[in-house]
């Protein structure tokens, strides 16, 4: 374990620590942002495709019953997360956040190698789908633990001054993911025969995913842990179980905050995996040019979601990017499905754009908010509470919502539902401390002047500072 003194590297000329050296800090962005990449490949490339081996894995006499049986199946990963979420976070904050995020990749890519090799229904009866159910409980033990473990390792390793750029790295990787996944599953449903896609032509994609898995495995393994982890650690001890009742006791209203950062995530994952199979069911466009019009409309977000991070350390966090993202669901959620009633690729392409360009805006900061909403010794517990629960609930059920509203007849109460949703998440929003880099504040390990030995950096009065206190 490194000391105090070691742990963080001298101060820079503005006051501001570096928490790591540039090229160290580089190998650590890109073993975690690779990984993530990973991790959200596998877990996107099942609903985009769940239209096509629905009727292969979980068959049926009715197409949409297969493909309601698949979504189910899909569902579950996101009832695992919580579980997941508030079981293992704490494991991070007391352990440290590579180990996690090393097992995590893991069990993602596993999850996908079995859901890409698993025969058919035809083949191997009942246990087909019984594979995918325990490959979505793997997958959804992993991404349990991914997501906020990712955002403190990117937050935790970033310049004080640069944590809104940072941190929005975990959001671009995933965005990239959803681009990747998408682009691969519009590739094989275009180059591949109705029969042969149905037949094999899907797993591709998967036995992708799972090889890549490797790959980020060999890159997290050797990263180095964050500085601030080791700083905590040599002042908090605490059990894994005694950090989680530090959480539910000290933080609840930034539990609640960081809830609602997180539940827009029922726009995300309606846009991502839903919006080619609900243009698909309701104007009858061919799921292949769907697929394609939302690789267009996700390179917009890829590059609007780092942009906006480093804007918010220049002009701050809360009072921009939440806000103004969240009026633009709110304002453009209605309409453009309303336009996608319209035929035509152009129309397609431009209603997936534009929810991906405001969806952009609220990804960009997120993450590095809810990081600097909780202190080092539970922030991966914070995070990982809230958002977890969030996602499963609104996140993992939102294919099947919008499909059942679809099949229902009501497919405008999609837009109704999100609006909703987002709407109460725009409550809170205005209830958000200012975070960003105005305020000077450093993270929070850092700030502590016992920590650093009495290192002048921030003021003794930093609210940084008063959270990691409350922590010990």
């Amino acid at each position: 374990m490194k000391t105090s003194k070691e742990a963080v590297s001298s101060p820079d000329p503005s006051g501001l620590p570096e928490v790591s050296e540039p090229p160290r800090r580089t190998v650590n962005m890109v073993a975690g942002t690779i990984g993530h990449f990973v991790e959200w490949y596998d877990w996107y490339i099942y609903g985009l495709l769940a239209a096509v081996f629905s009727s292969q894995i979980f068959p049926s006499d009715s197409p949409f019953a297969s493909l309601i049986a698949a979504l189910l199946t899909y569902a579950v990963g996101f009832v695992v997360r919580p579980l997941s979420g508030i079981i293992i976070s704490p494991l991070a904050d007391r352990f440290g956040r590579r180990l996690i995020l090393t097992l995590s990749i893991s069990g993602m890519a596993l999850g996908a190698l079995i859901i890409g090799l698993t025969p058919s229904f035809a083949t191997i009866g009942y246990a087909a789908p019984i594979l995918f159910l325990v490959a979505r409980i793997l997958q959804g033990i992993s991404a349990g633990s991914e997501a906020q473990s990712a955002i403190a390792f990117m937050v935790e390793h970033a310049p004080a001054n640069r944590r809104g750029l940072f941190g929005s790295f975990s959001n671009m990787a995933s965005g990239f993911a959803t681009l990747a996944a998408t682009g691969a599953a519009a590739m094989v449903t275009s180059s591949f025969t109705p029969a042969d896609l149905a037949a094999w032509g899907w797993r591709i994609p998967f036995v992708a995913g799972g090889i890549l898995g490797v790959v980020g495995l060999i890159l997290r393994a050797r990263a180095e842990e964050t500085p601030e982890f080791e700083a905590t650690a040599l002042v908090d001890q605490k059990s894994a179980p005694a950090r989680l009742m530090d959480l539910l006791r000290e933080h609840p209203k930034a539990l609640l905050q960081a809830a609602a950062l997180s539940a827009p995530a029922v726009a995300y994952y309606t846009w991502a995996t839903f919006l080619p199979t609900y243009a698909k069911l309701t104007t009858g466009r061919d799921l292949s040019s769907t697929l394609a019009g939302s690789v267009i409309g996700l390179a917009l977000l890829v590059i609007i979601v780092p942009i906006c991070g480093a804007l918010s350390d220049r002009l701050g966090r809360r009072k921009i990017f939440p806000i103004i993202g969240a009026i633009g669901m709110i304002v453009l959620f209605y309409p453009l499905l309303l336009l996608l009633n319209q035929p035509g690729f152009g129309v397609y392409v431009l209603v997936s754009a534009s929810g991906w360009v405001v969806l952009g805006i609220w990804q960009s900061v997120y993450p590095t908010i809810q990081a600097e909403l909780f202190p080092a010794a539970v922030r991966v517990s914070g995070i990982g509470f809230a958002h977890q629960i969030v996602i499963a609930v609104f996140g993992g059920t939102a294919p099947l919502i919008a499909a059942a509203f679809v099949g229902a007849g009501q497919p405008m109460l999609v837009a109704v539902y999100m609006i909703a949703i987002v709407a109460l998440c725009l409550v809170v929003y205005f209830t958000l401390p200012e975070t960003g880099n105005r305020g000077d504040r450093v993270t929070v390990a850092l700030a502590d002047p016992e920590v650093l030995e009495g290192e002048h950096l921030v003021s003794s009065t930093s609210p940084a500072i008063d959270g990691a206190k409350r922590s010990r």
